[in-house]
């Protein structure tokens, strides 16, 4: 088991290096048995698809954190997948989370996802913690890298969010690129974005960045529609993000039916994943509600990743 921690642990930037565009998925812990069961089916097909790295949520609050710990060790033992958990500032001490990275390190996770996080049942005043922003969070981890001799003393890789329909909390979207840039400036390593539907809204969000000298590759974040009820609960996850009226006319043409607004929301995703190909994204990252079977149509589709 521990062969897997010693072989394949690679900071984000060997992986950037090695993949001409990186494809990756992200995972969530689940809260029952039987959810952990489909997802271990599901990191089988998921595995065939030869992902960059998996990433895995953490929680409001950090409320899942420990099955986030779990999950991330047993991926790390079991599979060669490399996954990427987040960390969050909410409610944290430098202790806490000191202690998760000495887990992390001894277990030979080699990238993290360091994000601000949301407070748990939509509260507004975030609890005490040590790390008010996500820029705080990133320079600690990258020294603790460093002491920790992770990655062969260069630290741990590591990731931070990027919005680019804007975020709920910053409606100035300068400012917004200036919080950005202090990710970058603390230690970032690369940008995983929110969401979107709206590929021009993204290319001009990454033309933006690059004049506020944010110069980290950018992980485009894609979720195909599979059904009405997932487009209704991905605009209450996203605040303000875009639904084109082109791919609402598309799921208006369904009438309803389940099949085909599936069917219509993984073909709207797998264009955007073409013009984001075409355009030289640095990656696409697939948030995948742990389900394998969109991802897989996708990815034949474009022809990327033999699978088996």
């Amino acid at each position: 088991m521990e062969r897997f921690a010693t072989l394949r642990a690679m900071h984000i930037a060997d992986i950037l290096t090695r993949d001409t565009t990186t494809l990756s998925f992200e995972f969530f812990p689940p809260k029952t048995d039987a959810g952990w069961e489909s997802l271990y089916r599901s990191i089988a097909d998921f595995a065939t698809l030869k992902p960059s790295f998996v990433s895995v949520t953490y929680g409001a609050g950090g409320s899942t954190r420990d099955n986030t710990h779990a999950l991330v060790v047993r991926l790390r033992r079991e599979t060669n997948l490399e996954p990427v958990p987040h960390l969050t500032c909410f409610g944290h001490t430098r202790d806490e989370i000191h202690a998760i990275l000495e887990l992390y390190a001894a277990n030979g996770v080699s990238n993290v996802l360091a994000l601000r996080g949301d407070p748990p049942g939509g509260a507004r005043i975030l609890a005490l913690g040590d790390f008010s922003y996500a820029a705080d969070l990133v320079g600690f981890i990258k020294r603790e890298g460093e002491r920790l001799g992770v990655n062969n003393g260069r630290g741990f890789g590591i990731g931070v969010a990027g919005f680019p329909e804007g975020h709920s909390e910053t409606p100035n979207t300068i400012v917004q690129l200036d919080h950005l840039k202090a990710k970058a400036d603390a230690g970032a390593d690369y940008i995983v974005t929110q969401l979107f539907f709206d590929n021009h809204a993204f290319h001009d969000w990454r033309a933006r960045c690059e004049l506020a000298g944010v110069k980290l590759p950018i992980m485009a974040g894609i979720m195909p529609v599979t059904t009405a009820a997932g487009l209704q609960r991905m605009a209450n996850l996203a605040a303000g993000t875009r639904f084109p009226a082109p791919l609402l006319k598309a799921i208006a043409r369904c009438r309803g039916d389940a099949e085909a607004i599936e069917n219509a929301g993984i073909h709207w995703a797998t264009e955007q994943c073409r013009d984001l190909l075409d355009n030289e994204v640095a990656g696409i990252h697939f948030y995948t509600l742990n389900k394998s079977g969109a991802t897989k149509r996708i990815y034949k589709t474009l022809g990327v990743r033999a699978s088996t």
